[in-house]
């Protein structure tokens, strides 16, 4: 009589789930999460990306409007209600910052139009794949049937993709350190619109690799100054001795879409290797 679990040798190695989640395979499983999205992005005719980064609870001017008027209409009904009234003013924060959703989406846009049209994927939007800004971003380029791509990653409370991620562009990936390889593996620019956590996290690390020189310079934007002011003391860390003021030159701020795109086009140009890209 067999043993309990006796038999799972015999399974071909790539049809075992079991085998191929054991800690002894993780490298096997880096190397497969990398390959496929490089492979399809090849495929595609991807050579280049411009990433977007930003809040995923900043949504669409519509939406933080019907949201906001519905926990109005709650506050009235309780106004001694401490957690009405502590959503009622993250939401009125919210509405403020839907203007990044449209900005978001009117660049993914440009970069759709950009070089030789929305056919054309030698320069393609990236994105991680989820909502708020970045399904703003990748709605834009889907708004004038341009190629996109979404990187999502596979976490215990499931992230959905936003629906405006080109099909054979859509990729799920199950290490962080490999989703971030891929955003910056054929980066030429890094947009960060207003975000939390997950946003900063991309771009401290972005501008670290830029200044330790691990990485090529990009252009990299921060899109709302007066929100960057605020979430990052620059002077406080100059005057603290911790960076340079130096480090102030590895970024740059913009308040709109066609000011961002240009600033990309432009360092590219000054740096003797024009981005292609349509200014109109």
């Amino acid at each position: 009589m067999r043993s309990k679990g006796q038999g799972a040798s015999k399974l071909r190695a790539d049809r075992d789930l079991t085998f191929l989640n054991r800690d002894e395979v993780r490298g096997v499983r880096l190397e497969l999460d990398f390959l496929k999205p490089d492979i399809y992005l090849r495929n595609a005719g991807v050579e280049h990306t411009i990433v977007v980064f930003g809040g995923t609870r900043i949504v669409a001017p519509d939406v933080a409007d019907r949201n906001l008027l519905q926990l109005q209409r709650e506050g009235r009904a309780d106004e001694a209600d401490v957690a009405v009234a502590a959503r009622l003013k993250i939401a009125e924060q919210v509405s403020r910052k839907a203007i990044y959703y449209d900005i978001a989406r009117e660049f993914g846009a440009i970069v759709g139009r950009a070089g030789g049209g929305p056919s054309d994927c030698r320069v393609t939007l990236l994105t991680g794949g989820g909502p708020g800004i970045m399904e703003a971003a990748n709605r834009g380029a889907f708004d004038v049937g341009a190629k996109n791509i979404g990187l999502n990653i596979a976490l215990p409370n499931e992230q959905h993709v936003n629906p405006y991620v080109s099909d054979d562009l859509c990729f799920t990936v199950r290490y962080f350190a490999i989703r971030k390889l891929h955003f910056l593996l054929r980066a030429k620019a890094l947009v960060n619109f207003p975000g939390g956590f997950g946003t900063l996290d991309e771009l401290f690390e972005t501008l670290t690799l830029v200044q330790t020189r691990t990485i090529d310079p990009l252009p990299i934007i921060l899109v709302g100054e007066a929100f960057w002011q605020q979430a990052i003391n620059l002077d406080f860390l100059i005057d603290e001795g911790v960076i340079d003021a130096k480090d102030r030159d590895l970024f740059s701020y913009a308040e709109s879409a066609q000011d961002a795109w240009e600033q990309i086009c432009h360092w590219h140009e000054a740096a003797g290797n024009p981005l292609f890209c349509d200014d109109s």
